[in-house]
């Protein structure tokens, strides 16, 4: 049947009614149905719990993850009403049945909330295979249960003994399975719960939470009164700063705003952001008000104080931003909230901006008149940056007329494949010569292009970018992927949407690859964030029996390929290969490269503020917070293969 055949008319129309549209298409309510997507079904539930805190109902709140993988979410605020509706139904099976219901849309019962649309528990009900929700309100104890968002019962009243928490006398309990048929076999990592729930401890004073994984009997406890200044200490715990944590607040008719601001010796930004305890990861016109305020003060307090003489350097945001640790918080009514999507990473409020902006700046011209010994450290940091930054462009720009970052050059150990479509070409790092020149025999030539690297490249977590374009591999790395470094970094240019990294499975294997991680995390990251950023897994033996022969990727592996063929009663042989030069191009192609056969593990990046600390610990310059981390983490270490 052609298109123009197909019947389409009132019975092709479909209206989903109750909760099925986010069984339906659950990517629109929780952005995905991966571990993250999971995750937020969590989250919901805790900034339920918040918003009761910041309403002044709620002191304390549990999380826990049972061995059967339900979750328990418990506050003691208010509980959810449970009286007749207008429509009929209890509200609290409102509020769990029906999309757009709750106590966020009303003025007075949320002035501040982390909910904006009002699907949150209704969602996480949708979601769920299962989930029961018990009230504890007026001295009695209210439950109803639900599987995958239809009520299996009506909202009825059992006793203490009956009810799943007893922890406190009033609040809400919500108990759920998330739906295996919309997560599959996805599992809840602990560690990031844990993130979630110690960001909001910061945030919300006054705020006790308590984590327990039943799972592996893990169990943590947050409460800060320091607030985002904890959190600034936090952030910058493993590194030399510069400054006391600047701590800037003010309330502007409905507007709340607080800001953090340390800086430290790195090179690196990190600038955290919240909207009524949500972590804004994708930013918003809170950040970019924060962003002009500091660029502003910075300038001014440089001019008034005389280092900046006859306009001979112009100091930019960029500038500012090196070394700047800094928290960008803002309460704002939830009915006036405008996110870009759902998981509400980006604010769009506009007005927002102008606000932060005036408050920071106002903040910062205080301190800096009243600091002067410490304003002088951040403002040596920033003109050093420009310094650095004029110094990288000439580098940069004395390649660029050689036409080598513009890819007219392209390095001459560069094997490259015929294919120009970026989207279906891959390039190889290959470590070492020996292993370059197997792979560029055993590559498919139309796809995949061979870059061999010489010994361990720069470590590039203490080298600004002159220093980082004046060392021959990275610069031939940069030139290779077409795509520019600093401010010219255009991912649209990349030449590759596959860049594998492919190292020994030994020591200095593992140091290289940490070293390229490095770089790429902090030169290129948006490499990492579009996805294109892999690892190669070589195998670890060759294990062969009569004329056959098998390869395992690791010792669990070795040993099931071995009991296998053992109650064969065949003759086995193991090799141990140490190196990627020991196999010949048939080899490497058959088990390393060969993309039938092969395996990849994608590099992402799902907490940028974890990835900077372990980063800065592992790679930078201070040994007691190194040597401590491999004290405590040495007898589970493990080569990851």
């Amino acid at each position: 049947m052609s298109k123009s055949q197909v019947k389409y008319g009132a019975e092709q129309i479909q209206v989903l009614e109750g909760l099925e549209p986010v069984r339906k298409r659950p990517g629109m309510y929780i952005g995905s149905t991966d571990q993250k997507g999971l995750h937020h079904l969590i989250t919901e539930i805790i900034d339920n719990s918040v918003d009761e805190s910041l309403a002044g109902h709620a002191k304390s709140i549990w999380v826990v993850i049972k061995p059967n993988n339900f979750v328990l979410v418990a506050d003691d605020g208010r509980g959810i009403p449970v009286e007749t509706h207008k429509v009929g139904r209890s509200s609290l099976e409102v509020v769990m049945t029906m999309l757009h219901a709750g106590g966020k849309f009303s003025d007075g019962a949320y002035k501040v909330s982390g909910g904006l649309h009002g699907v949150g528990a209704s969602v996480v009900n949708a979601l769920s295979e299962k989930m029961r929700v018990e009230v504890r309100r007026e001295g009695k104890i209210y439950v109803q249960e639900y599987e995958r968002g239809n009520p299996v019962s009506k909202v009825q009243i059992i006793s203490k003994e009956q009810s799943l928490f007893t922890k406190a006398p009033t609040g809400t309990t919500s108990y759920f399975l998330p739906d295996k048929e919309i997560f599959g076999s996805v599992q809840l990592d602990s560690e990031a719960i844990i993130k979630s729930l110690r960001e909001r401890a910061y945030l919300v004073r006054g705020l006790n939470f308590h984590f327990v994984d039943e799972r592996d009997n893990q169990e943590y406890h947050f409460y800060f009164e320091g607030g985002i200044v904890s959190l600034i200490k936090h952030l910058n715990q493993n590194k030399i700063v510069l400054n006391q944590p600047i701590y800037i607040t003010k309330q502007i008719e409905d507007v709340g705003v607080e800001t953090a601001v340390q800086y430290n010796d790195s090179f690196t930004e990190n600038v955290e952001s919240f909207v009524n305890v949500i972590n804004t990861i994708d930013g918003g016109t809170h950040v970019t008000g924060f962003r002009m305020a500091l660029t502003r003060a910075i300038n001014d307090y440089a001019k008034k104080s005389g280092v900046l003489k006859n306009g001979d350097l112009d100091l930019t945001g960029e500038d500012m931003r090196e070394g700047l640790t800094g928290v960008v918080y803002v309460k704002y009514p939830s009915n006036k909230l405008q996110f870009e999507g759902q998981t509400k990473g980006k604010l769009g409020n506009a007005e927002i901006q102008p606000i932060v902006q005036n408050v920071v700046k106002e903040g910062l011209d205080n301190w800096f008149e009243e600091n002067p010994s410490e304003a002088k450290k951040v403002l040596e940091k920033v003109i050093l940056a420009a310094k650095a930054r004029l110094a990288a462009k000439a580098a940069k720009d004395a390649v660029i007329r050689k036409g080598a970052l513009e890819g007219m050059t392209l390095p001459g150990k560069l094997a490259d494949c015929q294919e120009k479509d970026p989207s279906v070409s891959e390039i190889y790092l290959v470590e070492g010569d020996s292993a370059g020149g197997s792979a560029k025999q055993g590559r498919d030539r139309k796809f995949q292009a061979i870059l061999p690297l010489k010994g361990k490249i720069l470590n590039t977590e203490r080298a600004r970018l002159d220093k980082v374009i004046a060392f021959e591999e990275i610069k031939d790395l940069i030139i290779a992927l077409g795509a520019g470094i600093g401010d010219t970094l255009n991912a649209e240019k990349i030449r590759y949407h596959r860049i594998i990294l492919m190292t020994d499975a030994d020591v200095d294997g593992e140091h290289i690859r940490t070293l390229l991680l490095t770089f790429f995390f902090r030169y290129m990251p948006i490499f990492i964030e579009k996805g294109y950023l892999y690892v190669a897994q070589p195998p670890l033996f060759k294990i062969a029996f009569g004329k056959e022969s098998n390869y395992a990727y690791s010792e669990e592996e070795k040993s099931q390929i071995i009991k296998r063929h053992k109650t064969e009663g065949k003759n086995i042989s193991i090799q141990r290969y140490k190196g990627l030069g020991e196999m010949n191009p048939e080899q490497l192609w058959e088990t390393t490269m060969n993309p039938q056969n092969r395996i990849l593990k994608q590099v992402t990046i799902e907490d940028a503020a974890k990835a900077d600390e372990v980063f800065n610990m592992l790679m930078g310059d201070e040994v007691p917070p190194r040597k401590r981390f491999i004290q405590t983490h040495a007898k589970s270490a493990t080569l990851d293969v």
